[in-house]
């Protein structure tokens, strides 16, 4: 016990703590995912998040202490979205035929995305800067947060919104799209990565790799576009 002690507290003291605590929870989360036959409720992703949030609480660690650690992990985002580009590149064929239904198809929902979370948050009586933190909520959340600060929203708050996007997404889509009798791999995954960005992405890529790759394709499709036409949007409305 007190060598257990030991390693507690010079864990807690060094970067080492976030980083050891993030693989540790999420191998252990990926291990309850495999053991439950891969089910979207046993999301790893989401366990993780709830593990690690809970654990901060419980021993009252901050958060900073935490991400001096995790953000080693963090780093290897970008890495891991460059990486999205190699399954396109090997249906390089097949997206040139597509390219066009495709760009206006991820266009679309991007916009009918953004469109419908901001009809409902005002139908709810949220504030407006609410409202246009709430419009990038189908990009993934580093992108949402330099879009809502571009807009007039609160970065913070379109990160959080953009994690619970991507969550309910994962969660709930292979249900949904059995639901509406969607069976190609290629459509599925486009459509997850359009609605919840990267954790979508990920998601789809565990379960099919044509799923993964325009999961990927729609992720960036998003990131582009989003970019570009909710800045204009905003100021067009002043």
């Amino acid at each position: 016990m007190s060598e257990f002690v030991q390693l507690w507290v010079y864990l807690a003291s060094t970067p080492l703590f976030g980083l050891t605590a993030t693989l540790a929870v999420y191998v252990a989360a990926h291990a309850l995912h495999l053991r439950t036959g891969a089910a979207p409720w046993a999301n790893p992703v989401l366990w993780s998040v709830v593990a690690i949030a809970a654990f901060l609480l419980l021993t009252g660690t901050p958060y900073p202490a935490y991400f001096a650690g995790a953000q080693f992990v963090h780093v290897l985002l970008g890495p891991a979205v460059v990486a999205l580009g190699w399954p396109l590149w090997e249906r390089r064929a097949e997206l040139r035929a597509r390219g066009l239904p495709l760009l206006a198809a991820g266009v679309a929902g991007g916009v009918a995305a953004a469109l419908s979370a901001v009809a409902l948050g005002w139908a709810l009586g949220l504030p407006a800067e609410v409202l246009r933190s709430l419009a990038p909520k189908s990009v993934t959340a580093p992108v949402a947060m330099g879009i809502a600060e571009r807009i007039g929203g609160i970065p913070a708050l379109a990160a959080v919104f953009a994690v619970l996007t991507g969550m309910v997404g994962a969660l709930s889509a292979r249900w949904l799209f059995d639901g509406l009798g969607l069976r190609d791999w290629a459509v599925r995954g486009f459509a997850l990565g359009t609605a919840a960005h990267g954790i979508g992405a990920a998601r789809a890529l565990q379960v099919h790799a044509d799923a993964g790759a325009y999961a990927g394709l729609a992720l960036g499709i998003q990131v582009l576009t989003a970019s570009l036409w909710l800045p204009l949007v905003a100021r067009w409305l002043g």
